[in-house]
């Protein structure tokens, strides 16, 4: 359950918090008010995609935080997978977004990939808009919507993974079954390939070798003159002049103190390892001299001439050498599976046929529990439709066979409604209009919130196109389902939002010339009225009072579940 919400700087919101309970929550508002901005902020937290548009006007930033509190065992032992602690079942879910359009989230302190935020959210929270008919239009939907009320997901992913196995069986078939001339053009090509490649004897990190001697090689006088320097002053100055005969002789000098000065033979150690050091370093410095009398300006045009030979295979295999034996690797293991297509073809189509018979097998099982799935689905949305105001209409979720195994099965689903007594049954995207629309999808929503436990489900004015007694069945049914969850509805409707169990006005004021949105949870009479003033114009009446505490008295009293006992 959603138990609170904290905003900053969200449109034309600057800082806001609301407590939620449990149930079914109301938001209404004045048009304009910014009842979207707390949609736009629980989408944050989801992982949606959210414009910076929305960071309020001078900020730099917009922030959204909720907790939530009643979580499953599920879901607090896969918080544990991921690190996260959660004491009491409860999470702490917040999202950043900045004005250059970073985002950051966290659970309980911690930081989250976009993809941890998902999964965690999308089992928490449902957002269900008024644009969400758009489903209906997408037909692979249908198949999220049978496999999710039938607990099928696991299933279904099992099937594509064997599915996923035999389209690639299949691609490599089909490469070697070209066709004699294809294939012996291809064998011609990828034999030249592997023999340029082969033919230049490359080595991993051959070519940052070459680079590093011929840098040393054009530098090689001022190397030496160096090198020699430094050895000199180090070791091999005459008559004793380098530093490391003086450090011995001063090191002498000091251990014959040590009877007169003890801390003198401590010195002396100190300066008799520092020589040691000294000579040691010396040897190393002579070490990177260059011995070598040998022509450098044939050295280096031998290095020239092997990184030119480099060059040329860069330009046509890859950025580097790794990216050149990795092309020749792939080109060497064409070769074969055409060198070898008859033995290969034989063992794809072994392996085809055999997971051919597994995909058919998964995909046997997944029809007979989406058939059954189907028929309880279509039945709940049915008994739902007839509380709408829409008995007549008839729905069947059909799951038809198709003719070749495909990602989702051997499936096709289809919506199948018949808006009036008579008329046969045909494809809903094709036949509902606009509010028959908003109903089948609360229906279709309903039945899957039941069964798939989300904690919080949203509805952003599901009652567009909706007016009247429908309107008020909608608040019956969306109560109902709120009874083993909790519902946040944002609406226009006063015949839904009088039935609720909490009203919260969205409102919007100046301060200081800027436009700040306030929300508030009402009393009794503040909820009578909010419900005047939709129900209303310009100017509220006595009667239009009367009706809201009509509606609130009848929600109030049970008597609204007429509509549906």
């Amino acid at each position: 359950m959603l138990k609170s919400l904290h905003i900053e700087n969200v449109a034309v919101v600057k800082c806001a918090d609301i407590e939620f309970g449990s149930g079914f929550n109301v938001l209404t508002g004045e048009t304009g008010a910014g009842k979207s901005v707390i949609i736009d902020s629980i989408s944050m937290l989801t992982g949606a995609r959210v414009s910076r548009e929305i960071i309020r006007a001078g900020e730099t930033f917009a922030f959204a935080e909720a907790v939530f509190d009643g979580l499953s065992e599920q879901l607090c032992a896969r918080l544990s997978e991921l690190g996260i602690e959660c004491e009491d079942g409860e999470a702490i879910i917040s999202s950043r977004l900045t004005s250059d359009g970073k985002t950051s989230a966290r659970i309980n302190g911690r930081s989250v990939t976009k993809t941890v935020l998902r999964e965690i959210s999308g089992a928490l929270i449902s957002i269900h808009g008024q644009n969400d008919s758009g489903m209906l239009l997408d037909k692979s939907s249908y198949f999220d919507m049978v496999d999710a009320y039938g607990n099928l997901l696991s299933l279904r992913e099992e099937y594509y993974c064997i599915y996923a196995e035999l389209v690639e069986c299949r691609d490599k078939l089909g490469k070697i079954d070209l066709d004699a001339q294809e294939k012996a053009r291809r064998r011609d090509m990828l034999e030249y390939q592997v023999g340029d490649i082969d033919s230049k004897k490359l080595k991993m990190g051959e070519e940052e070798a070459l680079e590093s001697e011929r840098l040393r090689l054009a530098n090689l006088e001022k190397i030496n003159k160096h090198i020699n320097f430094a050895y000199r002053v180090l070791r091999g100055g005459e008559r004793g002049g380098d530093v490391a005969y003086m450090l011995t002789r001063a090191a002498e000098s000091l251990s014959k103190l040590s009877d007169v000065l003890p801390e003198a033979a401590e010195l002396s150690e100190r300066l008799t390892s520092i020589s040691y050091e000294a000579s040691d370093i010396a040897d190393e410095v002579k070490n990177l001299s260059d011995d070598d009398s040998g022509d450098v300006d044939a050295r280096l045009d031998k290095i020239e001439s092997r990184l030119e030979v480099i060059a040329s295979l860069k330009k046509r295999y890859g950025k580097d050498i790794a990216a050149i034996l990795e092309f020749r690797d792939k080109a060497a293991a064409e070769l074969d599976d055409i060198e070898l297509s008859d033995e290969r073809a034989d063992e794809y189509r072994q392996k085809i046929t055999e997971l051919e018979a597994k995909a058919t097998e998964k995909a046997r099982l997944l029809t007979q529990k989406r058939v059954s799935a189907a028929k309880d689905v279509s039945d709940k949305i049915m008994k739902v439709l007839s509380y709408l105001d829409m008995p007549k209409v008839k729905l069947e979720v059909c799951v038809m066979p198709s003719k070749e195994l495909m990602a989702s099965g051997k499936d096709v689903i289809e919506v199948l409604v018949a808006t009036n007594p008579g008329e046969p049954m045909m494809p809903v995207s094709e036949i509902a209009s606009g509010g028959e629309m908003s109903r089948i999808m609360l229906a279709i929503k309903s039945v899957i919130n039941e069964k798939d436990g989300i904690g919080c489900a949203i509805y952003d004015e599901i009652d567009t196109g909706i007016s009247g007694k429908t309107s008020r069945k909608i608040g019956v049914k969306l109560h109902e389902i709120a009874r083993n969850g909790q519902i946040l509805c944002v609406t226009h409707s006063a015949q839904i939002a009088t039935i609720a169990d909490r009203h919260y006005l969205i409102s919007k004021r100046e301060i200081e010339g800027r436009a700040h949105t306030g929300i508030k949870l009402l009393s009794f009479e503040e909820r009578v009225e909010e419900a005047a003033r939709i129900l209303g114009g310009i100017n509220i009446t006595e009667a239009q009072r009367q009706a809201a505490k009509d509606m609130l008295a009848d929600a109030e009293s049970g008597s609204a579940k007429k509509y549906i006992d």
